[in-house]
């Protein structure tokens, strides 16, 4: 910087001297607001600011307190905050950016973490599971309604089995043309339970232990005077298991998957069996009937009525 330039500056004393008969002037209200307000004339100002800074046995130029006259006429010295507006904004937002930046951050994160749950716990888990469907209509179930009849065909010994395997595989696939899985579902389980049926193979055993009647009797609802027989079975097994069976009760009309029941029987048989009991507490002639492998129904052994009942 030049030697001019540095010489052209007032002094700092000078420079805190103005600033402080501005100050002065300001913080007298008698001076700064009631006498400007009269428009008294400047050295009535400048002689009154003589005397205050000689009460404190301070000496300041003339030239000093006309300079802090003008300079309180012209404002100088004084803070005025900008206009509000867009660029008075930005300054605030950053003077305070400590104080926003941590919320904003925070609200970023939130922000992101809802987007990324959306996604993760709801886009992705629909976009798999229209996936899903998609594969299951397009190929899991057509394949399905092909293979299964096939090899019911391969399994059934009687022509009803493969009629009706035909039926149901038809009846999916019409069910995959409009688009409705849960009867193409339907159908796919039917066929899957025909074949296990083809497939199972057991003895109709009458029950012959301590604990359990061998046979009942009823007086079915509709005719009081009439008198039902039933002997109790269970379906055994290869293997000497007790295997499930869906059983259709004629006196409520359910079905119940039920591991023993009582199988309607003609009154000769009731009696035959009651008397191979009597003999020697045992049912020597226990077999009633037999299911084989590739059949739907039970090959009966001694005479039998359609009915039977789960509850005695």
């Amino acid at each position: 910087m030049s030697a001019d330039a540095t010489a052209s500056k007032p002094p700092l004393d000078d420079l805190m001297m103005a600033m402080d008969v501005v100050d002065t002037l300001r913080h007298d209200e008698r001076i700064a607001v009631k006498e400007l307000g009269d428009d008294l004339r400047d050295e009535q100002m400048v002689e009154r600011l003589r005397q205050i800074y000689k009460s404190q046995g301070i000496e300041v130029p003339d030239r000093m307190l006309r300079e802090g006259v003008q300079n309180l006429r012209q404002n100088r010295f004084v803070y005025s905050p900008p206009a509000v507006g867009f660029q008075r904004t930005l300054a605030l937002l950053y003077v305070t950016r400590a104080r926003w930046s941590k919320w904003l951050g925070i609200l970023l994160l939130l922000t992101v973490a809802a987007v990324l749950a959306w996604r993760f716990l709801v886009i992705l888990p629909r976009e798999r599971a229209a996936e899903a469907l998609r594969i299951e209509l397009t190929e899991t179930l057509p394949a399905d309604f092909a293979a299964l009849p096939a090899r019911i065909a391969g399994i059934a010994i009687v022509p009803e089995a493969t009629a009706r395997a035909e039926t149901l595989a038809a009846t999916g696939l019409a069910a995959l043309a409009a688009k409705d899985a849960e009867a193409a579902r339907k159908a796919r389980a039917d066929l899957m339970a025909l074949e296990a049926r083809l497939l199972q193979t057991f003895d109709v055993r009458i029950v012959s232990r301590p604990g359990t009647p061998t046979g009942v009797t009823r007086i079915p609802q509709a005719n009081r005077n009439a008198l039902n027989y039933y002997l109790i079975v269970e379906a055994i097994g290869p293997d000497g298991t007790a295997l499930l069976q869906e059983i259709n009760s004629e006196e409520d009309g359910s079905t119940e998957r039920v591991g023993i029941w009582g199988q309607r029987v003609p009154k000769a048989t009731f009696d035959a069996v009651r008397a191979d009991k009597q003999r020697d507490g045992i049912v020597q002639d226990a077999v009633l009937g037999s299911k084989a492998r590739g059949k739907l129904g039970i090959d009966w052994q001694k005479p039998v009525d359609a009915g039977a009942i789960t509850k005695w």
